[in-house]
């Protein structure tokens, strides 16, 4: 199991019990799931930050499994776009439910879990997105309002050991521009 250096503060005590009610609920389910965003960067970087939201990682089919799970136990639940992203409520505190890269083109599959370390978080022994696929899925987050870059340079800082190189490059095949850019920014 890997030790965390940091963990990210949430916006608030209510927030925080949400998260860990969450992750209960998501362990009880037996859905596989990974842990990704802030929470999987704090621990693989050392990087400690404020987060709005916990980002829970699976494949397309098991994203309707864990909303349906969560609309079942009374809270909000809301598909935002089909191709890739839902979200559970509770008050103003959510977390998101990814299942592809925000473009809908890199499903979430089994060799996202084939490499996901163990950690916790929380106080719940939860799996994280491996560096390599953090890296590939953050790698197209370059928009106006949100940009990742910094997070793959820590990453790659931190854990380079860690990233399976020619897995990552194979990930992003005929994208490799977009990594190169990243490195060389």
């Amino acid at each position: 199991m890997m030790d965390t250096a940091a963990a990210p503060t949430p916006p608030s005590a209510e927030a925080e019990a949400f998260f860990t009610t969450a992750l209960h609920e998501l362990a009880k389910s037996g859905i596989p799931h990974l842990l990704g965003g802030t929470y999987a960067v704090s621990a693989y970087t050392g990087i400690t930050r404020r987060t709005k939201d916990l980002d829970i990682v699976c494949k397309p089919g098991d994203g309707l499994r864990i909303l349906e799970r969560f609309k079942h136990l009374g809270y909000t639940i809301e598909i935002e776009d089909e191709r890739w992203l839902g979200k559970v409520f509770e008050g103003e505190h959510f977390f998101d439910i990814i299942f592809a890269a925000g473009h809908g083109n890199l499903a979430v599959n089994d060799t996202w879990f084939a490499h996901a370390p163990r950690c916790e978080v929380l106080g719940i022994t939860v799996q994280l997105v491996a560096p390599t696929e953090l890296i590939w899925s953050k790698a197209f987050v370059q928009a106006r309002h949100r940009y990742d870059g910094a997070d793959i340079i820590h990453m790659i800082l931190r854990q380079h050991e860690r990233i399976d190189w020619e897995r990552l490059l194979a990930h992003i095949d005929l994208d490799w521009e977009v990594l190169l850019g990243l490195i060389r920014a």
